[in-house]
């Protein structure tokens, strides 16, 4: 039974099922010499094109799929290459033996903390996907404490140019002075959500490090190292979504 091209591509680890629509929407797949559409469906044996250069999938074969977490450091970005030449953590990342590292959601420049990547392009979608609300955690280091009314707007919701945004927790986590930490969670992965939330209360986030996506946590890894998932980490993300693991 023929699929979508959507569904292959990303089952083959090509890229997640958000960045192949992106893609096609983009004129960079061709099948067969032409432009694929959102609704074309692979059979097995079309000649597949990204931005001219051949890509292989195999339909029958039931690819080994890979998980790991990375602990990113500040002054890497998350794309696969940049105008400006800065370093990417795929270039730190050693390649998975089959498909290639996806990674769930992004976290800007000056961002630390946990990047969750697989080569599983259907997981990684729903993993992202607004509607399946996987909480995001992160340590937020604040130049001042938060007032009560302060706290009570940023659980109630704040007025952001794309719309109501707000932290479904939010509680201190120590320091002291000017360097107060607070960990707030949110279940959506917006440009720069948390930076732009407290910016609307005029405190400064001087230190930001996502902390756990989902079921998974940074733990001790330490910053610039990666580790492989567990099984049961594994198994934990396919529940929330709704997927059957491997």
């Amino acid at each position: 039974m023929a699929d979508r091209i959507q569904k292959v591509l990303a089952n083959a680890g090509v890229g997640s099922r958000r960045e192949i629509e992106r893609w096609i929407k983009q004129g960079r797949l061709l099948i067969d010499g032409q432009p694929a559409q959102l609704g074309d469906r692979l059979a097995g044996g079309e000649k597949i094109l990204l931005d001219g250069r051949p890509v292989r999938v195999v339909l029958s074969a039931r690819q080994q799929k890979y998980y790991c977490i990375y602990y990113k450091p500040a002054g890497e970005i998350t794309s696969r290459s940049d105008p400006e030449r800065r370093r990417t953590i795929f270039q730190e990342l050693k390649p998975p033996r089959q498909g290639r590292w996806i990674s769930v959601g992004r976290l800007d420049i000056n961002t630390l903390g946990l990047l969750l990547l697989t080569s599983d392009g259907e997981l990684a979608y729903r993993l992202m996907h607004p509607s399946y609300e996987i909480p995001r955690e992160y340590a937020v280091r604040l130049m001042g404490e938060l007032t009560d009314e302060q706290l009570a707007r940023i659980k109630r919701g704040v007025e952001l140019t794309d719309g109501v945004a707000k932290f479904d927790q939010v509680r201190k986590d120590g320091g002291s002075g000017r360097n107060i930490w607070y960990r707030v969670t949110l279940h959506e992965g917006r440009n720069r959500e948390i930076r732009r939330i407290f910016e609307t209360l005029n405190i400064p986030v001087s230190r930001l490090i996502r902390v756990r996506y989902g079921p998974v946590s940074l733990g001790d890894l330490h910053r610039g190292d990666s580790r492989p998932l567990s099984a049961k980490e594994i198994g934990a993300l396919y529940d929330a979504v709704g997927l059957e693991a491997p």
